[in-house]
């Protein structure tokens, strides 16, 4: 269970104020894939980043009943002068789990060679996505947010992580936010559509993509 309350967050940009979320109250319900739809800079990563406790909003705040990740396709959640190792090791003593475990199903799942044993600044960004998928996957959370990841990296990797996502998901929720509606169809049963700095929830998945797409043609 994710629950918003008061929530209000906004940036000022070029001199007039940027509304993200404004004085939101809704219950995301446990136990559901939900995709987070909206408009491009409607604030999708924001309110991820919020949720995930990695930003503070402006007032009101953020209850959850489980564990949340850290926003999945989020590269700051590495230090850049630790190797990928280091950083899964130092992931795996925070979150309580067995570092030698952790370490090496992420080797193997991110697929980067050498490049594991190397300082995370000399990554691209699909290694750093590789990465931060793979360590995200092999904990396990309640509530997983992930942001386009599945979309990372040649055919055969993004079958590897939606198989990995999809299993998962028989025992996890997630909040998945996504510009492909053959990704959302596949992971997600539910829907959360930001908008105009408040969240509209939809239990019928392909009733939330329809409003969405009518938003999206709205210009």
């Amino acid at each position: 269970m994710i629950r918003f309350e008061n929530l209000s967050k906004s940036f000022w940009v070029r001199g007039s104020q940027k509304v993200v979320v404004d004085n939101l109250n809704i219950t995301l319900p446990p136990g559901k894939s939900l995709a987070l739809l909206g408009r491009n800079g409607a604030g999708k990563s924001t309110l991820m980043e919020m949720i995930a406790g990695s930003l503070a909003p402006d007032s009101g705040r953020i209850v959850h009943s489980g564990t949340v990740s850290w926003p999945v396709a989020f590269g700051g959640s590495f230090h850049g002068e630790m190797t990928g190792a280091q950083n899964v090791r130092f992931l795996a003593r925070i979150y309580g789990v067995d570092t030698d475990a952790l370490a090496d199903f992420v080797e193997d799942f991110a697929d980067i060679g050498k490049h594991f044993h190397m300082p995370v600044r000399t990554y691209s960004s699909g290694m750093k996505s590789r990465l931060t998928f793979g360590a995200s996957m092999g904990i396990h959370f309640d509530t997983y947010l992930v942001d386009e990841v599945t979309a990372v990296g040649d055919a055969a990797f993004k079958r590897k992580s939606r198989a990995v996502f999809a299993d998962r998901m028989q025992r996890s929720g997630a909040i998945l936010v996504s510009h492909s509606m053959g990704d959302v169809r596949a992971f997600c049963d539910a829907a959360i559509v930001l908008e105009q700095g408040q969240i509209r929830y939809f239990e019928d998945l392909e009733q939330g993509i329809a409003y969405h797409q009518t938003l999206m043609q709205a210009g």
